[in-house]
């Protein structure tokens, strides 16, 4: 059981490759064994699952990642999930983002100035940590001095980020936004991408990010190359 390797390893993380129909067992599993840490890889687990884990998890005060998410990496210290070691090295950037691909894109695209920590919080309707808390957390860590945001279409967490940073960020923060040209009313990848009305569309959420100060690029190579600029001033 995960108490008895917790028990006899100390570990105080657990990275979650469960099937869907099981993530849930496995999740409760690990937050009931103390873990203090959890990455839920899984994609198409149940939302209904997901919110009882993620109710839990806040619960039981643990730091749940994902579901339907790339993990968390901090290069050359550690690596929970399914990020590639060897794309960019250690730093002075964030990074947390919605998409596990352009994770990695942005990783590549910034290797030279390498990062703290890059995580991926996953693209489902309910999720463990949100944007603002990765903000929250690169905002407390005396090493992050820039803060690449990557969000899309659908719902309206980037919205809420917006106004979380007008009132809380002092560093920078440069965003991008995954699904510009995406038409109304369809999925797009992600279960929690879709854009309904106005609501939840890639303009929408640029122009609240733009309107507290964060640069957004329209697309992931132009916001490198912003968080470039400011890195270089």
């Amino acid at each position: 059981t995960v108490a008895e390797a917790r028990e006899a390893t100390g570990a105080n993380a657990s990275v979650i490759f469960v099937p869907p129909a099981f993530a849930k067992g496995a999740a409760l599993e690990a937050i009931e064994a103390g873990i203090e840490t959890i990455v839920l890889i899984t994609e198409g687990i149940p939302v209904q699952d997901s919110t009882i884990v993620v109710e839990r998890a806040l619960e039981a005060g643990v730091r749940l990642i994902g579901p339907n998410c790339p993990g968390i990496i901090s290069p050359a210290q550690a690596n929970l999930g399914i990020t590639p070691a060897d794309i960019t090295g250690p730093g002075r950037l964030g990074l947390v983002s919605k998409s596990g691909t352009l994770t990695y894109q942005l990783m590549y695209e910034l290797r030279d100035f390498g990062f703290t920590t890059c995580l991926g919080i996953g693209g489902d309707p309910v999720v463990g940590t949100t944007h603002i808390d990765a903000l929250a957390a690169f905002e407390a860590d005396p090493d992050t001095d820039l803060v690449i945001m990557i969000g899309e279409i659908g719902g309206d967490a980037e919205e809420r980020a917006a106004a979380w940073i007008q009132e809380n960020m002092t560093k920078p923060v440069v965003a991008y936004i995954a699904g510009f040209t995406a038409p109304e009313g369809k999925t797009m990848g992600h279960a929690g991408a879709i854009v309904s009305g106005s609501s939840g569309t890639a303009a929408a959420k640029a122009e609240a990010l733009e309107a507290v100060g964060v640069r957004v690029g329209r697309t992931p190579s132009q916001t490198a190359q912003i968080a470039r600029e400011i890195l270089s001033r």
